[in-house]
C-alpha cells in the first residue's frame, strides 16, 4: 500500500504531494519523535518512578490489588516501572502501531510479558469486561499525555473518557495534580511576533512611514501556543511586571472536564509599563502532598535553579494579549485564563470574569490573514530594523530613478521600499488569494494601491501583458517563501530568477545577486539528547527502542538534514565556518548538477555533535545577509544564530568520543551537491577517527 505525503518543492515553491511507502509515515513520525528526549530526562523519570511507587503503595496499603492503566505509554516504561514496584498488572494503551510493537518487544525483553499487556487502541477504544481489553477497571491511573502547553495532546478529554469508563472511582493517579501559572511581562522583543511595527525609511521626499492596517492592529492573533526554550531569552529582552501566578490546577485522581472554563486570578502589577506577553508553564504533582514535583518552570521561577533538567518535549508557553493594555503599578487587575478541550488563551481585565459577566470562552481567531500567513519568527524577520536598513541600503545602491521593478517573495514589504526609495514602476507577486488580500490590505492604509502592482498569479506564468509591457530592470527577493522548511529551500527565486529571464531587460539587476551555502561543526549543550541513543534507562533495557529510531534514520528523507532555531539551542563550533557552495542569481539555474567535495578541520576539543547549514544571500557585493551564523566567539566558539531563521543540523550517526586534546589531526569529509532538476541539496558528512558510538 502506497500512501501521499507532502513535501516541499523549491523548484515550483509548493508543497507538493508525492507517493511513498506506506511505512514512510512511520519512520517520519519516530525519526523526528521526542522519545530519545524523554528517555533522556532523568527528572521527569525519576519523579515518575517515585510516584509511581507511592501510589503502589498506597493501594496495597489498602489490601487491594494494583490494577494499572497507562495511557500513552510508549516504550512501555512507565508500565515496567509499575510492576518492579509491586503492581500486579499494568494495561499499557499505545495507539501508535509501531510504538506499540516496539513496547512489546521492550517489555518481553526485560521479563514483564506476564504482568503487561499491550493494548494498540485510543484509550477512547479500550473496552472493559469479561471479553474485553481491560476484565476490570483500574485502580491506578498512569499517565503522559502532556505537551508543552499541558492539554494540547488532547489530556482533558483522554482523562475524562477514562474515568468515566475505564478506572474506579476514586482511584489513584499519576500524577495527581498539574498547576498551570502565568506571569505577565513587557517584551517588545516578543511582541514583535505578534505584531506589525511601523518602518520608518528616509527618503529625498522626507521620511516616509509604513503602518500596518488597522485591521491587522486590532486583530488577536492566532489561538496557536508559542512554546519556546524560554530560559535562552536573555532577561533583558522583558520586563516582569507581575509574580507568578498559580492560574488553574486539574486533579487527575478525580472526573475531569474537557468543557470550556476560565479562571481569573487578581493581582498588583510591579511595576507600571504595557501589557503585553504571558509567559506561562505547569508543573505536576506525583503525589497527594504534593511532595514529588516535576517543574517546567524557568530558571528565573525555579526553586533550585542549579537543578533546572534541560528539555526539548516540554518547554514554556508564549501567550500574546489580544491588545497591548497599559497598567499601572500597584492598580489591581484581573489575569484570565481561559481554555477549551485542546488550547489556552489569556485576556486582561480590570475585575474577575464571574463579576463583570465578560467571560470568552471562544479562542481568538485571526481576521486580518497576517498570522494566517505570517508566522512567529516571519513577524520578527519583518520587524527586525537592523534587516530592514540592510535591504534598505542596498536598494539604494542599484535603484535608479527608471526602475522598474519585480518584487518576488511571499507577503514581503520590499515592494513598499523600493517604491518609498524612488523605482519608476514597481510590481509584486503573490500567488496565494490569501496572501493577495493580506499584500492588498496593507498597500491601501499606505495609500500605495495605486502605486503597487499586485500580480495573483505563478511567476512561470507571467506574460509581457502583466507587466504592462515593459522590461524588468530589477528583479528583487529577500528571498522568502511560505512552503520552505530548510534553508536552501529559499533557492526558489532562483527558479523564478530563471522562469521570468525573457522579462528582464538589457543589464538588469537581479537583487540578491547571489546566495552561499555554509557550514560548521557544532558541540550541542543539549540538543544532542534528542538524536543520542538512550540504552538503559532506570535500569530497564530500551535498546529495542534505540535500534527502532536508528533504523528510522537511515530512512531515506531521514538522513537529510532537519531544521532547528539555534538561537534556542546553544552550542559552541569546533570548526570555524565555512562556505561550500555558490548560486549565481544573475545567471538561470544550471542543467547540470553542482558538488562540493572537502574537509572541514577541528580547531577546539570537543564532541561532534553534528554540522549546521544555513544560507547567506549577497544582496550586492558589500551587503550580505545570514541566515544563519551572525557571530563567533574566537575564544569559545559560543555561535550567534539569526533568532529568525531555523537552520538546517545534520546529526552525525558518531561522535568522537572522549574529549579531543585542541590540535589533534581530527577533520570532517563532507560531500554535498545542489540537483536543479528537483531543487535538492544531499549531503554526507564523514568523521574521521570516529568511533562508533552514540552520543
Amino acid at each position: 500500500m502506497k500512501v501521499f505525503c507532502g513535501r516541499a518543492n523549491p523548484t515550483t515553491g509548493s508543497v507538493e504531494w508525492l507517493e511513498e511507502d506506506e511505512h514512510y509515515d512511520y519512520h517520519q513520525e519516530i525519526a523526528r519523535s521526542s522519545y530519545a528526549d524523554m528517555l533522556h530526562d532523568r527528572d521527569r523519570n525519576m519523579k515518575y518512578y517515585q510516584g509511581i511507587r507511592a501510589a503502589v503503595s498506597r493501594v496495597k496499603d489498602r489490601g487491594q490489588k494494583a490494577l494499572v492503566l497507562d495511557i500513552g505509554t510508549g516504550t512501555g516504561l512507565l508500565s515496567m516501572m509499575a510492576v518492579t514496584a509491586g503492581a500486579d498488572f499494568c494495561y499499557a494503551i499505545e495507539v501508535f502501531k509501531p510504538m506499540a510493537d516496539a513496547a512489546v518487544k521492550i517489555v518481553e525483553k526485560n521479563g514483564f510479558s506476564d504482568k503487561i499487556k499491550v493494548i494498540n487502541k485510543h484509550s477512547t477504544e479500550v473496552t472493559v469486561g469479561p471479553d474485553g481489553d481491560m476484565p476490570c477497571h483500574a485502580n491506578i491511573l498512569i499517565t503522559e499525555l502532556f505537551d508543552t502547553e499541558l492539554i494540547g495532546e488532547g489530556a482533558l478529554p483522554s482523562y475524562e473518557h477514562a474515568h468515566r469508563h475505564l478506572v474506579q472511582a476514586n482511584c489513584e493517579a499519576v500524577p495527581h495534580r498539574a498547576t498551570v501559572y502565568a506571569q505577565l511581562v513587557e517584551s517588545r522583543r516578543m511582541w514583535s511576533w505578534n505584531k506589525l511595527f511601523p518602518i520608518r525609511v528616509q527618503t529625498s521626499r522626507g521620511e516616509q512611514v509604513i503602518i500596518p492596517p488597522l485591521e491587522l492592529e486590532r486583530c488577536p492573533g492566532a489561538p496557536s501556543v508559542c512554546d519556546i526554550q524560554l530560559n535562552q531569552v536573555s532577561p533583558t529582552d522583558f520586563t516582569i511586571l507581575s509574580d507568578v501566578l498559580p492560574m488553574f490546577s486539574v486533579d487527575f485522581s478525580k472526573q475531569v472536564s474537557s468543557s470550556a472554563a476560565c479562571h481569573s486570578r487578581q493581582f498588583e502589577p510591579l511595576v507600571s509599563g504595557q501589557a503585553q506577553v504571558v509567559l506561562s508553564w505547569w508543573d505536576i504533582e506525583m503525589d497527594p502532598e504534593g511532595k514529588i514535583k516535576c517543574t517546567m518552570a524557568p530558571f528565573w521561577a525555579h526553586s533550585n535553579p542549579e537543578e533546572l533538567q534541560w528539555r526539548d518535549h516540554w518547554m514554556q508557553c508564549v501567550y500574546f494579549l489580544p491588545q497591548e493594555e497599559p497598567v499601572v503599578q500597584g492598580s489591581a487587575l484581573c489575569l484570565v485564563a481561559h481554555h477549551d478541550d485542546y488550547c489556552v488563551w489569556y485576556s486582561l481585565q480590570k475585575t474577575s470574569p464571574e463579576k463583570n459577566g465578560r467571560v470568552h470562552p471562544v479562542r481568538p481567531v485571526c481576521d486580518c490573514q497576517a498570522h494566517l500567513l505570517w508566522n512567529r519568527p516571519r513577524f520578527g524577520e519583518i520587524n527586525d530594523r537592523n534587516r530592514t536598513d540592510q535591504y534598505i541600503q542596498a536598494l539604494r545602491t542599484v535603484l535608479k530613478p527608471d526602475s522598474v521593478c519585480l518584487c518576488v517573495s511571499d507577503g514581503s514589504l520590499l515592494s513598499m521600499l523600493a517604491h518609498h526609495l524612488g523605482a519608476e514602476q514597481v510590481f509584486t507577486i503573490e500567488n496565494s488569494a490569501a496572501s493577495h488580500r493580506l499584500m492588498k490590505k496593507i498597500f491601501k492604509a499606505n495609500h500605495l494601491e495605486d502605486k503597487i502592482n499586485i500580480i495573483e498569479k505563478r511567476p512561470e506564468l507571467l506574460t509581457p501583458a502583466d507587466l504592462e509591457g515593459k522590461k524588468v530592470s530589477l528583479l528583487l527577493g529577500e528571498p522568502f517563501f511560505t512552503t520552505s522548511l530548510l534553508p536552501w529551500h529559499n533557492l526558489y527565486f532562483w527558479y523564478v530568477r530563471t522562469a521570468v529571464d525573457q522579462l528582464l531587460g538589457p543589464g538588469a539587476v537581479v537583487m540578491p545577486q547571489a546566495a552561499s551555502l555554509h557550514v560548521v561543526v557544532v558541540e550541542f549543550r543539549d540538543l544532542w539528547r534528542i538524536r543520542s541513543p538512550c540504552g538503559d534507562c532506570e535500569g530497564f533495557d530500551v535498546h529495542i527502542m534505540d535500534d527502532m529510531i536508528k533504523r528510522a534514520l537511515d530512512f531515506r528523507e531521514s538522513k537529510e538534514a532537519e531544521p532547528h532555531p539555534l538561537w534556542e539551542y546553544p552550542c559552541h563550533s569546533l570548526s570555524e565556518p565555512q562556505q561550500i557552495l555558490t548560486f549565481d542569481f544573475r545567471q538561470p539555474v544550471p542543467l547540470q548538477p553542482v558538488h562540493a567535495e572537502g574537509t572541514i578541520e577541528l580547531r577546539r576539543p570537543g564532541q561532534s555533535h553534528g554540522a549546521v547549514l544555513w544560507m547567506e544571500y549577497h544582496l550586492t557585493p558589500d551587503s550580505t545577509v545570514s541566515t544563519g551564523l551572525l557571530k563567533l566567539a574566537e575564544d569559545k566558539g559560543d555561535c550567534c544564530w539569526n533568532p529568525h531563521c531555523k537552520q538546517a543540523v545534520y546529526f552525525f550517526n558518531t561522535t568522537l568520543d572522549p574529549r579531543v586534546p585542541l590540535g589533534s589531526p581530527q577533520t570532517v569529509t563532507y560531500t554535498v551537491a545542489f540537483h536543479p532538476h528537483t531543487g535538492d541539496i544531499t549531503m554526507d558528512f564523514t568523521l574521521s577517527d570516529a568511533l562508533d558510538r552514540g552520543c
